[in-house]
C-alpha cells in the first residue's frame, strides 16, 4: 500500500458537498464570488440552518440575531464561514467509518482548530490558516481507516489514533502516516501548496526543509487537545509536551494554563459544527 493507492480513484475518495467543493475553490482565487457561495450554502436548508445556529452561538458572542447567511457572511467574515462549512463538509464526508470514535475525534479536531487559532493570533501569525489546518489535519487518519481497515486493526491495537507516537508507528509500518495522507487528499482537492505542505509537516514540524509557524500551531494545539480528550493526568501532560515545537515558536513551557483559556470555553458554541 502507497499513499496514491489510498487516493488514486473516485471511489476511494470522500463525497465533499456541492457547497463545500466550491469553497475549497476559493482558498486559490482572489476574485471568489460571495454572493455565489452564499447562493449555495441558502440552497441548502440544512446547512443554512447548521450555519445560523453557529453564527448565533455563544462563540461569537453577537449582539444581535443573524438571521441570514448574508448576515452571517457580513458578520462573520467569508474565511469564517468557509472554515465552518468546510468542517461541517468533512464530517459529512467521513459519516462512517470503521475503526474511528468519531465523536472522540472530531472533538479533538474542533478543540485543535480553536486552540491554533487562539495560539496563531497570539503569535500574530496567520489564524485563519492554522484554524483550516486544525480541522485537515487528521482527515489522513480517516482516510486510512476508511479504504485500508484491515491495515488499521493492529496498529490501533498498538496506539490509540490521537496517540502523539502514532504517526511514528505509521511511518515504521506503512512506509507514510496520516500527515501524508491529510496532504495528498488536499492536493487532490487543490487546495493552495502552503496548506498542503503544511498537512504532511504537522505531525513533526521541524523536521520539515521550511518550518510553517501554523502548522507548528497546529503541532502544539494538538498535543493539548489530546490531552484533554484522553483525560491525561499532570504527568502525562508535562512529560508529552512537544518542548522542541514550542521553544521554536517561543512559547514558555507553562503557556498553556497561564495564557490560554479552557478549550472547552474556546470551542463553546461550536460543538455542532462537525456533528
Amino acid at each position: 500500500m502507497d499513499i496514491k493507492s489510498l487516493t488514486d480513484t473516485p471511489g476511494k475518495l470522500p463525497t465533499i458537498p456541492k457547497v463545500t467543493q466550491k469553497l475549497i475553490e476559493s482558498f486559490g482565487s482572489a476574485d471568489v464570488s460571495v454572493g455565489e457561495i452564499a447562493a449555495l450554502i441558502t440552497a441548502d436548508p440544512a446547512l443554512s440552518a447548521k450555519l445560523l445556529w453557529l453564527a448565533n452561538s455563544a462563540y461569537f458572542h453577537v449582539s444581535n440575531t443573524i438571521g441570514t447567511v448574508d448576515d452571517a457572511l457580513r458578520m462573520l467574515g467569508f474565511v469564517m464561514v468557509r472554515n465552518m462549512v468546510l468542517g461541517n463538509g468533512l464530517a459529512s464526508a467521513f459519516r462512517n467509518t470503521p475503526g474511528m470514535d468519531l465523536k472522540q475525534f472530531w472533538r479533538y479536531n474542533l478543540y485543535t482548530a480553536c486552540a491554533s487559532r487562539w495560539l496563531a493570533t497570539h503569535l500574530g501569525t496567520n489564524s485563519d490558516m492554522a484554524f483550516t489546518l486544525g480541522l485537515m489535519h487528521g482527515i489522513g487518519q480517516l482516510q486510512l481507516h476508511a479504504v485500508a481497515p484491515a491495515a488499521m486493526t493492529p496498529l490501533d491495537q498498538q496506539l490509540n489514533v490521537l496517540d502523539a507516537k502514532r504517526h511514528g508507528l505509521e511511518t515504521t509500518a506503512l512506509g507514510f502516516h496520516y500527515g501524508d495522507v491529510s496532504a495528498a487528499l488536499a492536493g487532490v482537492w487543490n487546495f493552495p501548496t502552503p496548506i498542503v505542505n503544511a498537512l504532511g509537516n504537522i505531525p513533526d514540524p521541524l523536521s520539515a526543509a521550511e518550518f510553517s509557524t501554523p502548522a507548528g500551531c497546529v503541532h502544539i494545539a494538538a498535543w493539548l487537545a489530546r490531552t484533554e480528550v484522553l483525560a491525561s493526568n499532570d504527568k502525562e501532560i508535562e512529560a508529552s509536551y512537544p518542548s522542541a515545537v514550542g521553544l521554536r515558536l517561543g512559547l514558555p513551557p507553562v503557556w498553556a494554563p497561564a495564557l490560554m483559556p479552557p478549550l472547552k470555553d474556546l470551542t463553546q458554541g461550536l460543538e455542532d459544527l462537525l456533528a
